[in-house]
């Protein structure tokens, strides 16, 4: 096997994972997309194990080429990502498996041997949105979530290559949605579509039901309509709350923001009620945001989160404004009911 992830704690815990598998050798490790061919070039492997977002690697243009050269080598995608178009995009492009980072790692064990078996392997939490559920859902504007992904991508002046890295794309892949974006605006360039979502907010404003396609379930939604900022950098987790709140909430209207300046920018325009700011903003910090945020809209709600609780910042952010300091580790959906239930009450 080749193990191909750019993160060496990740390496050396998948091969503690799978050194407990029969006849399974490791034999090399790489962490980015050059090393990945010249390796692949020098050794005949039997199966690669990669994580497709490495650096130097466009992941379906990439994957296509590799299973053209080398056909009868086994495919198995290790990735956080569970978009899924992304997923789809990689299937189709010719990967034996797609397995979730987050999963146990007895489910990575029996994923190996399964694709080395010749069978494909999904993981369990991919399945059944790839069966029921397609990413053209479309936000209140009418545009798809991954075109308000690129378009939020454009107002932070990023090129096309750095979105394709950002949302685990091809280039082309962001050129078509780009296409599609500037017919859907009825707009000609990127600053004109980047202008028209600056006078235009509400265009990237997501309703809950297009965040996820709700399950039936024992527990109560909330039925009414609440206007949510999420305001993180990490766009990864904004996904998964933005997921989570839409279970929750199918109603909510939901916009985001990676920065004060973007969290300011929306709140200026956008009737907030709710807000969920992380304290821990790249170089700013969420404690500043609240203040900007509780300035221009008094009557918002923000609830302060974060990855690293510390009484400091939990005293500081309520002095701001916050109406609570939560660990993200315990913003589940029953937390998020009762902070939204509280909102609207």
């Amino acid at each position: 096997m080749l193990l191909a992830d750019d993160h060496a704690v990740v390496r050396a815990g998948i091969r503690n994972a799978l050194k407990e598998i029969p006849d399974l050798e490791i034999v090399s490790e790489v962490g980015d997309g050059p090393a990945l061919f010249s390796t692949l070039a020098q050794t005949q492997f039997d199966c690669l194990l990669i994580d497709v977002t490495m650096p130097d690697f466009e992941p379906v243009t990439a994957i296509r080429q590799i299973r053209a050269r080398y056909p009868d080598m086994k495919i198995l995608v290790v990735s956080a990502y569970d978009d899924d178009v992304y997923v789809q995009g990689l299937l189709k492009a010719g990967v034996d498996g797609y397995h979730l980072k987050d999963q146990p790692l007895t489910d990575l064990r029996l994923a190996v041997q399964r694709v080395l078996a010749g069978e494909r392997w999904v993981s369990s939490p991919l399945v059944d949105k790839l069966v029921s559920y397609t990413h053209a859902q479309p936000s209140s504007s009418g545009l798809t979530t991954r075109q308000c992904d690129v378009l939020r991508l454009l107002q932070q002046g990023l090129d096309n290559q750095t979105i394709a890295q950002r949302l685990g794309l091809s280039t082309k892949t962001v050129e078509n949605h780009l296409t599609r974006l500037y017919r859907q605006l009825n707009v000609q360039s990127r600053l004109e579509a980047v202008n028209y979502a600056m006078r235009h907010p509400e265009v990237l404003a997501l309703a809950g039901q297009s965040a996820v396609l709700p399950s039936p379930s024992s527990e109560t939604l909330v039925q009414q309509r609440v206007t949510m900022l999420l305001v993180d950098d990490n766009a990864r987790y904004r996904h998964q709350l933005r997921r989570m709140i839409g279970k929750v909430c199918p109603h909510a209207t939901i916009y985001e923001a990676e920065d004060i300046g973007e969290a300011v920018h929306l709140t200026q325009r956008v009737a907030l009620q709710l807000a969920l700011v992380d304290v821990v903003l790249g170089e700013e910090d969420g404690i500043r945001c609240t203040r900007r945020i509780k300035a221009l809209s008094p009557t918002s709600r923000v609830v302060l989160i974060s990855a690293y609780p510390d009484r400091e910042f939990h005293r500081l952010g309520l002095e701001a404004g916050a109406v609570a300091f939560l660990d993200k580790k315990d913003l589940d959906a029953a937390t998020l009911r009762q902070i939204i239930d509280d909102t609207i009450a």
